[in-house]
């Protein structure tokens, strides 16, 4: 458990942040990031999506610790400074989204470790959704979770999901499922594309946080994903929506203008959440975390009062 480079003053988060490398137990090393003060209601385990890494989550961590909350968050294996599995490290990449479990575990532990405040909470962003919901049924010790537009349904516009998934299956026959899904680029979204017309945040202030982030070390961007990638994640989005839903209190907020994720795919997961609700954010986008002020201010004080309410 050795610290590690981390960009604190990127990050605008609390004092007292860090990063350490941690092995899993499949042999990967990935970097967890911790804000450990103001955590008098507990901890925050924060699941972010896919191209994300810690340092895109200090503001929160600012926001929760204004809430009573300690913070910890995740670079998942293939992204951020963890571990990549491919030698292009532009293009996302997993084994199977089973994978990120092992990812989940080390990070647990490390909290324990650490003294980290009980009770734990989940907060989990896009890819992080299902990553979070695999983690609920897999008995994550939380009291409580709220999803940011979750990735319980992957938005292909242009081609339905069996063709989606036929070419994905025909690439991975073929041996070139480690190739980028078509259409997707080298670069990370934000350097890729112009604050007008994006489809994560209205906030300029937010997306240029996220531009600053990119600029500072290329290392931590990702790209777009594998088609192996794209394969794994429509089964396993497949897989959990055929479960019922776990009895873990839940709130899932979703942006009226999301473009990235299925929407259909979260309101039919949370019609069946006897212990859920759903939010219907107004002019949000993907990035709900990441938008106006006030669109941040109603997610972070609807998960404390869903955290306080479940102690």
């Amino acid at each position: 458990m050795d610290q590690v480079p981390f960009y604190a003053v990127e990050a605008e988060g609390p004092d007292g942040g860090a990063a350490y490398w941690l092995k899993t137990e499949d042999g990967l090393r990935i970097r967890v990031g911790v804000w450990p003060e103001g955590g008098a209601n507990g901890t925050v385990l924060l699941y972010p999506g896919r191209t994300e890494y810690i340092e895109k989550y200090g503001r929160a961590a600012v926001d929760l610790k204004e809430r009573g909350f300690a913070t910890l968050t995740i670079d998942w294996r293939g992204q951020g400074l963890a571990d990549r599995m491919l030698k292009d490290r532009a293009t996302g990449h997993v084994g199977t989204f089973e994978d990120y479990q092992h990812d989940v575990r080390a990070a647990l532990k490390l909290a324990r470790e650490m003294g980290l405040p009980e009770p734990y909470y989940l907060m989990a962003h896009s890819m992080g959704g299902v990553i979070g919901l695999r983690s609920l049924y897999e008995h994550l010790p939380v009291k409580a979770a709220i999803f940011s537009a979750p990735m319980w349904g992957i938005n292909a516009p242009g081609f339905r999901k069996p063709l989606a998934l036929g070419i994905a299956n025909i690439a991975e026959a073929l041996g070139f499922a480690h190739k980028r899904v078509p259409g997707t680029k080298e670069i990370t979204y934000v350097l890729a594309n112009p604050f007008e017309g994006n489809s994560l945040t209205t906030d300029p202030d937010m997306y240029a946080y996220m531009v600053r982030h990119a600029k500072v070390d290329g290392d931590m961007m990702l790209g777009g994903p594998s088609l192996h990638w794209l394969r794994e994640a429509m089964q396993e989005c497949g897989d959990l929506a055929a479960r019922p839903a776990p009895d873990t209190p839940c709130v899932t907020h979703l942006g009226t203008d999301e473009t990235i994720v299925l929407a259909s795919a979260i309101h039919e997961r949370m019609s069946d959440w006897d212990t859920g609700t759903l939010t219907i954010v107004p002019t949000a986008r993907h990035e709900v975390l990441m938008e106006t002020p006030p669109i941040r201010t109603a997610f972070y004080d609807a998960a404390s009062a869903l955290f306080q309410s479940h102690r």
